[in-house]
């Protein structure tokens, strides 16, 4: 990433809610990303359970999303917005099949995440193009700005989103921006930006890894100490019970702490609900 391009983060997201594209890896490897990762699903195709694992609890279970994680090119951009202490709480895969029904409705991050404040910005990495054809998200410029406002559960079964969850305001289509993006591009966008995605009508599948960064200062409202790695500076709170980076595939230790920290994600995330949806964030 150019200086300039670093220098400019900061500004466009104060007054956007985002910043898009930033080219973050190349072509190349993004493409020996979707390989690795398409590996290691052939390998657990037949176990439900490990695959939910490997795709929404990533960061703690696949080295290679540990590489990429801590990459300068995504951490750097993050820490001139969050500062220079910053840890990675969550690392999730967000893929749709091709001509897939699945969509995300409009909704705001960090409706039901159970936090006390907003330090929190996530990078959507494309380890293949994210177009309007495959289901880019969709981004209303300067929504951040408002305080997170009500939603309501559907629990839809092509609602990627774990409750369905849609904000219940109206939101004007025609002030939204698509993220399009090439294979080693991200976009960041803050927890209060209004955001959703279409189906994927292609022929190909559209594959995103959703990093979850946050200052280390963020404290859950329940007082749960999530796991968190540090990618920046150093944790002075101690409001994330810090985890070593994974070393091998599905390690049954690295394996446990993943269903450990997915316990405790729906234990926050599905609080207040009136369904117990099918477990999909």
């Amino acid at each position: 990433m150019s200086e300039s391009a670093l220098e400019q983060t900061p500004e466009c997201y104060r007054r956007d809610g985002y910043v898009s594209p930033l080219r973050v890896m190349s072509v190349d490897l993004a493409a020996e990303y979707r390989m690795k990762l398409e590996s290691i699903q052939s390998m657990y195709s037949y176990d439900a359970d490990a695959t939910g694992i490997l795709t929404w609890t990533a960061g703690i279970v696949l080295p290679f999303v540990g590489e990429i994680m801590r990459s300068p090119s995504l951490v750097d951009p993050v820490k001139a917005i969050l500062g220079d202490d910053v840890l990675l709480m969550a690392a999730s895969f967000f893929i749709k099949e091709p001509n897939s029904p699945a969509f995300i409705s409009w909704h705001q991050d960090l409706t039901y995440w159970g936090y006390e404040d907003a330090a929190e910005v996530t990078a959507w990495v494309a380890l293949t193009e994210a177009s309007k054809e495959n289901g880019c998200m969709w981004f209303v410029p300067g929504s951040h700005a408002q305080e997170l406002v009500d939603h309501q559960d559907t629990f839809e079964e092509a609602n990627i989103l774990s409750r369905g969850q849609n904000i219940t305001a109206h939101v004007d289509e025609a002030d939204a921006v698509a993220i399009t993006l090439q294979p080693g591009e991200m976009s960041l966008h803050h927890g209060h930006m209004f955001h959703s995605s279409k189906p994927n009508t292609s022929r190909d599948r559209r594959i995103g890894l959703a990093l979850r960064y946050v200052s280390p200062s963020m404290s859950q409202v329940s007082g749960q100490r999530p796991f968190a790695h540090l990618v920046a500076g150093s944790d002075r709170y101690g409001h994330f019970q810090l985890l070593d980076l994974p070393t091998e595939v599905m390690a049954d230790a690295d394996v446990e702490k993943a269903r450990q920290a997915m316990a405790m994600h729906e234990e926050t995330n599905y609080e207040g609900a009136t369904e117990q949806g099918k477990r999909r964030s």
